[in-house]
């Protein structure tokens, strides 16, 4: 097998002429065996069990004035660094993610972080980190006025920044934040900041005008048509389909806006009049006034690239890192046909089979390498800084685009190589393309972050102090078991992070197991590894003994991806020789590229990630490992064997601690009829139960309807109920049925394999229903409890809430922690549907959707009975004997506290998204995420002292 080691020789050099020492070693894939992986653990073991003496590296407590205070007397001077986000656009909630992000793994001891927010009328606020762990803008909009520091226009927001910080880092996704709005701000009143000037902004950012320049700087660009809501506009479409040999009636083409970013209002029109009416339908909307209608690139396949700039000064030195292809994929959905699937906002931020990702793409190598020429040439061309993200398409040489000259840039031996949109502020959630790509070469989160910070701050003079030899050397990541430095751990301790399996949550579970990791890390005592327990394939789960399931033990690069089924095959193809040696090359390569730049810089410290090979083993390897190492096992497997107490029997049996409830609390409360008979007799202490129907699925697949029509009317008392899974997760197959319309949609769906239902099917309207990985045997069929719709609203004054209030119940949720019969309740959430009547996953898992209000708001439920609410949520975990920490769903009565349970889940999401972590910032004092990962990693291990 080819090395896997990258840059070796380049990276030495690097470090060699910075610390005139001798290059430290970096690991090789041949040199590592599972027996070595198992001498690593042996050696980190220490006999006595750790307690929690680790103090994480990096605090969001950062912006806390005492903290700067404290620095100065010490005169360290701190880089003073202004985070600013939201915006105008849709995307203002993603803008809030990578705020997140940047605020996560920017921020220590030479670097102070200020955070503002502009919302979607330009005002400007400061906001605390707090309301940056927000799901969405809207779970704080409404309170801004009384909780954040508003300026009464943007020059005073301006001057504010001028004296508050030394260097703005603008994280506002679409208008205002890449079009050149913000820049042009920051520009007038001489603020440093990253990334692209403001005009350069203005002429990336309008796809239209972008195509034009591309086309004059001699690249092959896409044929497009300008629509502006002008009477012309029929006239000239119908001459560039004539033109482009379309047919008028049936051609197809891609209509998107030219101005509000890669992903919102993009659609595919068939004909002139079909593109007519869908370009003026996005004016009408108020998306933009310029409509770009382009030829749908068939055959194409997408690809896009990070750049990443490393001159000195004014010198530009943009350097390509290792690209992605974007792969759509198709296991039965239905929402969308093949023929017209495009990269739309869903598949870009929700995590689901309908997308996969490949690092380095399956192009031949040197159509790679002509697409990082062609995107660092144009870079340069467009006057671009710091980084930038920018897509395209490959198109295999069967398929021939119009080009006025053969001579562009684009012509391959293989086909044509196409760039369509320039992304000035790429998003940066925790597993987006920028920290994808950095970490293929040898970066960490936050080393890629702070080297586009100090690479801005070389342009300006007054902040050179802060780009002269760095205090900060990243920390090589120890976040893998193939790592040598494993062998000298300096009494560190092993948490064993495990995610995935085979439930419809996998996906989710994905993502809570990147941010427990990617937290956890801040704490220099602990070498967290994260852990991905691999999907079986169809029903096979059932059958498949647990022990012998495969376990991988992941490489920091191969976490970050969206689904587990893509964590799976990058594991597989890094073991695959052929594909090694490919982005061996290719990596050493643009290792190369980056160290010949940076080598300038005396603030670059090093690359911090190595890219070693995954470890596959068995369940029952991978627990006797966690045993010699006497590691902690925190568990982000929702549903499934992760959940039900399977997993959690097996680390018992063998003394291994656990976060999360022990084995028969996980079994009753994964067991829906269970929990409710469990709590039956709590009624008098103010909980409350749902009657339950259960049913087989062959039993209502093959029984008359209105046998079974009947039956439940007359045992459950009404017309209207809730169906979902009995043993799924809490977001999976769930929706509201009317029996008197369509009562058994839900039930056809499940018999014909469908991995959701689509919008709309049912009797009212809802989003996209998720189904379980392999189709329930059992369902549950309750009645439907009728809440009042609360809506966040905008009017002249700002945001307000509206409910009416008729109906006296409200749903919530709530997160519970603490040892076994003393569980504590946090502040409880209520839940706000934007569509249908349950939450859909994308409502609680996808970032940037979905609102939560914490605490509940007084116009809703008053002191008095929220903290009966809470009394009687403790009630509740204490009597199904949790520990740790668990997450409560339930209906609250908002005047007597009552509370009607709906589910109990013991392995709750734990996204940067989640509500737990809204929660647990709204306890006094706040808890921030990596100290809430950190406390329950404490709760486990003190229950097995």
């Amino acid at each position: 097998m080819a090395a896997i080691a990258f840059g070796c020789s380049s990276f030495a050099l690097l470090r060699a002429k910075q610390n005139d020492a001798a290059p430290e070693p970096l690991l090789c894939a041949q040199n590592f065996s599972l027996l070595r992986l198992k001498q690593s653990l042996r050696s980190c073991a220490s006999p006595a069990r750790w307690r929690s003496i680790g103090l994480p590296r990096a605090s969001v407590e950062v912006v806390d004035d005492r903290l700067i205070e404290r620095e100065e007397k010490e005169r360290v001077r701190v880089l003073r660094v202004g985070v600013i986000c939201g915006g105008p656009s849709a995307e203002r909630g993603i803008s809030l993610n990578s705020a997140r992000s940047v605020l996560d793994h920017i921020q220590g001891g030479d670097i102070h972080v200020n955070c503002y927010y502009i919302d979607t009328d330009l005002n400007a606020f400061a906001i605390s980190p707090a309301q940056v762990y927000s799901n969405t803008p809207a779970d704080f909009d409404f309170k801004l006025a009384s909780l954040a520091q508003g300026f009464e226009s943007l020059s005073n927001f301006a001057e504010h920044l001028a004296a508050s910080v030394d260097i703005v880092f603008p994280v506002i996704h679409g208008k205002f934040g890449e079009d050149g709005g913000i820049q042009e701000l920051l520009e007038k009143y001489n603020i440093p900041f990253v990334g692209t000037g403001s005009s350069e902004c203005c002429q990336a950012f309008d796809k239209y005008n972008a195509s034009l320049e591309l086309s004059r700087q001699g690249f092959i660009t896409v044929p497009s048509c300008l629509i502006q809501g002008s009477e012309a506009d029929e006239s000239e479409l119908s001459k560039w389909f004539a033109r482009n040999q379309l047919d008028p009636k049936s051609g197809k083409v891609v209509v998107k806006p030219t101005r509000a970013g890669s992903s919102i209002g993009v659609t595919v029109a068939y004909g002139l009049a079909d593109s007519l009416s869908k370009a003026n339908a996005i004016i009408t909307e108020g998306i933009d006034s310029r409509v770009l209608v382009e030829i749908f690139l068939e055959g194409g396949s997408e690809f896009t690239a990070i750049v990443l700039d490393v001159g000195s000064g004014l010198d530009c030195h943009p350097v390509v890192l290792l690209p992605s292809e974007v792969e759509l994929q198709f296991h039965g959905s239905v929402d969308v046909t093949e023929k017209d699937a495009i990269f739309n906002y869903r598949r870009k931020y929700l995590p689901t089979q309908q997308v996969a990702y490949h690092t380095p793409p399956r192009f031949p190598i040197d159509v790679i390498e002509s697409i990082r020429e062609g995107a660092s040439r144009l870079f340069q061309k467009l006057g671009l800084r710091d980084f930038a993200r920018i897509d395209g398409w490959f198109l295999p040489q069967s398929i021939h685009v119009t080009s006025s000259s053969d001579s562009k840039f684009g012509r391959t031996e293989m086909g044509t190589i196409l760039f369509t949109d320039i992304n000035l502020i790429s998003g940066m959630e925790q597993t987006s393309f920028l920290f994808q790509q950095a970490s293929k070469v040898g970066f960490s989160h936050s080393n890629i972050l702070r080297s586009i910070i100090r690479h801005a701050c070389v342009r300006y003079p007054n902040l050179a102090s802060f780009v002269s030899v760095s205090d900060y050397v990243p920390r090589r990541s120890k976040t893998s078991m193939l790592n040598e430095a494993v062998h000298n751990c300096n009494g560190t301790r092993k948490v064993f992070v495990i995610f995935g399996g085979d439930s419809s949550e996998r996906q989710v579970s994905l993502i809570s197991g990147t941010n427990v990791w990617l937290n956890l890390q801040a704490f220099d005592d602990l070498e967290v590894i994260p852990c991905l327990l691999a999907p079986t394939t169809g029903d096979s789960s059932n059958e498949v003994d647990v022990s012998s399931r495969t376990v991988w033990s992941l490489p920091y690069s191969l976490v970050l991806r969206h689904t587990t089924e893509e964590v799976l095959d990058a594991c597989t193809e890094a073991i695959e020789p052929d594909r090694v040696a490919l982005t061996s090359h290719l990596r050493n390569r643009v290792v190369q590229n980056l160290t010949e730049g940076l080598k300038k810089h005396s603030w670059f410290t090093g690359f911090d990630i190595t890219d070693e090979p995954p470890v596959k083993l068995t369940v029952e390897q991978w627990i006797k490992l966690a045993k010699e190492a006497q590691a902690t096992v925190f568990l982000a497997v929702h549903g499934g064997i992760g959940e039900d107490g399977t997993l959690q029997s097996l680390l018992e049996a063998e003394g291994i601690p656990h976060t999360g409830p022990g084995v028969m609390a996980s079994k009753i409360c994964m067991d829906k009829v269970a929990t409710s008979l469990a709590l039956n007799h709590l009624s008098d202490l103010g909980v409350l139960t749902i009657n339950k129907d259960l049913r087989r699925k062959e039993e209502l697949l093959s029984t008359p309807i209105e046998n079974v029509w009947h039956d439940l009317i007359s045992k459950l008392q009404c017309e209207t109920i809730c169906v979902k899974p009995a043993r799924d997760g809490c977001s999976t197959g769930g929706c509201k049925v009317m029996l008197h319309r369509r009562p058994f949609s839900l039930c056809k769906s499940i018999g014909r394999l469908c991995s959701r239902i689509p919008p709309n099917s049912l009797s009212k309207a809802h989003g996209t229903i998720e189904m379980p990985n392999s189709p329930p045997e059992l369902l549950i069929f309750e009645p439907f409890i009728n809440t009042d719709n609360i809506i966040v609203s905008r009017n002249e004054n700002g945001h307000q809430i509206l409910w009416s209030g008729q109906s006296r119940w409200v749903e919530i949720t709530v997160g519970v922690i603490g040892k076994q019969g003393s569980m504590r309740s946090l502040s409880p959430s209520i839940t706000v549907r934007e569509s249908g009547d349950i939450l859909s996953l994308e409502e609680k898992f996808q970032g940037g959707t979905g609102i939560n209000l914490t605490p509940p708001p007084s116009s809703i439920i008053s002191n008095e009975a929220l903290q009966r609410c809470k009394q009687h949520i403790e009630i509740i975990a204490n009597t199904l004997e949790l520990e740790g920490f668990s997450r409560i769903d339930a209906f609250v009565n908002v005047d007597s506290g009552e509370v009607l349970i709906i589910e109990v889940n013991t392995v709750p999401g734990m996204t940067p998204s989640t509500v737990l972590i809204h929660q647990a910032l709204a306890e006094e004092p706040p808890m921030y995420p990596h100290q809430f990962f950190r406390t329950l990693l404490d709760l486990a291990l003190e229950r097995c002292i």
